[in-house]
């Protein structure tokens, strides 16, 4: 089997397939060998372990984890890749590639069916325009997945591992470090990708929570409170909340602040997973 790292294998795959690279599908091959073992390695594989891989694309990470003897199933969205898959990945007999939109499939049933196990890893290198609903997908259905790692574009990757008080600190952060720990693995150049995209990416780890980080009085409310409180940023907390579609009325609002301890003049990006439990369950009781 060729090194599918190696840009001139890449360029000859693509030549013989008359394969045209989708902009649109946010198709970006990597071409290192460094950074694919990157990857790897930070997705801890053992032997016989189920990985679902997103997006395979011409099978460049696909082969690597294969070569961990894991049980490997890849979804591919573009069918104009599985003729290369089939070329690419014929020789190895525990990989399955799996012609769907990941956004579509019930992981948990597709992992049990396929190989009679119930959970599973997730690795990718993911398209840019759908990371967060890709990311989204996963964690709301609450499939059992015990680890992700997944190559992003590096200002996604920033927002998700944000800090409170930073500018990159938003709903994204906290929804994600609600269902996870996530954590940078490495930052990557564009140089390493065929195209080259405009950005650079970054390979973040997220191990799922068996537990949340918080308790919670109503989960739904949890989050409608963090899209209130972020979707305005320059506005303070209370008119943030007073603007939402929750429903609360000025007197309502104040109320509600007090009883939580939480002054109304901050701002969304200023407060913690905790203080976004506790003014979430005030609400709840209320």
């Amino acid at each position: 089997m060729e090194n599918l790292t190696k840009p001139s294998v890449v360029a000859a795959i693509l030549k013989k397939h008359n394969f045209k690279i989708s902009k649109r599908l946010g198709q970006n091959f990597l071409v290192d060998e460094s950074f694919r073992q990157k990857i790897v390695a930070a997705g801890e594989l053992q032997a016989g372990e189920v990985v679902v891989e997103i997006g395979p694309g011409l099978g460049v990470l696909t082969q690597a984890l294969a070569e961990q003897n894991c049980q490997v199933i890849a979804i591919e969205l573009d069918k104009h890749l599985l003729p290369i898959l089939a070329e690419n990945l014929g020789e190895y007999a525990n990989v399955q590639v799996v012609h769907n939109d990941v956004l579509k499939v019930n992981l948990n049933e597709l992992v049990l069916e396929l190989t009679g196990k119930k959970c599973c890893k997730v690795m990718a290198n993911l398209p840019y325009y759908i990371t967060t609903p890709i990311l989204l997908h996963l964690l709301e259905n609450k499939f059992n997945i015990d680890l992700m790692v997944f190559m992003m574009q590096k200002e996604v990757a920033e927002r998700i591992t944000a800090q409170p008080g930073t500018k990159a600190y938003g709903s994204l952060s906290v929804v994600i470090q609600y269902f996870t720990e996530p954590q940078l693995v490495t930052k990557v150049p564009n140089t390493v990708f065929i195209p080259r995209p405009e950005v650079e990416s970054a390979v973040v780890r997220f191990k799922n929570r068996k537990t949340p980080p918080v308790e919670l009085v109503d989960e739904k409310m949890f989050f409608q409170i963090v899209r209130a409180a972020f979707g305005q940023r320059r506005k303070t907390l209370a008119n943030a909340l007073r603007g939402s579609r929750l429903g609360l009325d000025k007197e309502s609002v104040t109320d509600l602040l007090n009883q939580a301890g939480i002054d109304g003049n901050r701002r969304g990006e200023t407060l913690s997973l905790d203080e976004f439990a506790l003014l979430s369950n005030t609400v709840s009781r209320y």
